[in-house]
């Protein structure tokens, strides 16, 4: 247990989180390069965009999040600013297929919703298996003076 725990303090990860953040990152680079490098193709299957540049745009900046993603599940170094952007880029592209897809997008971008979905519960798994492993964190340390706060010797 306390060689979990330092794992989880080394921002070492288990099979999971690795594994998450390789899946993520293989779908994003894929997703992300696919606009960049044939346009035609990807309107053909999302819809017509009226501004190709900014679909390429957005499409590289999915490609590299993935890229790290990916860097980083391979390496299983999957620390809790990685989470963050795994879960977080998930959570934001789910919300604009789920705001504008019955209205502006292509309905096909629903699809993409249900992907991002399940990256996000995998992430939230994922967490909550390494706060059980935790276990109960000491509470932080009591002052009793402002010298002590300070760090100053008494």
């Amino acid at each position: 247990m306390e060689e979990a725990i330092a794992q989880l303090r080394a921002g070492e990860s288990r099979p999971l989180p690795s594994g998450l953040a390789v899946a993520q990152g293989v779908f994003y680079v894929g997703t992300g390069v696919w606009p960049i490098v044939h346009l035609r193709s990807f309107e053909a299957v999302t819809g017509p965009k009226p501004e190709g540049w900014l679909v390429k745009t957005v499409g590289a900046l999915i490609a590299v999040v993935g890229g790290a993603l990916l860097l980083a599940g391979l390496r299983r170094r999957v620390g809790p600013e990685l989470r963050l952007l795994a879960a977080g880029s998930a959570a934001s592209l789910a919300a604009v297929d789920v705001i504008y897809s019955p209205q502006r997008i292509s309905p096909v971008y629903l699809l993409d919703a249900v992907a991002e979905g399940v990256l996000i519960a995998g992430w939230c798994v994922s967490a909550a298996r390494d706060w059980k492993l935790r276990g109960p964190q000491p509470p932080p340390p009591q002052y009793t003076s402002p010298e002590d706060a300070a760090g100053f010797p008494t």
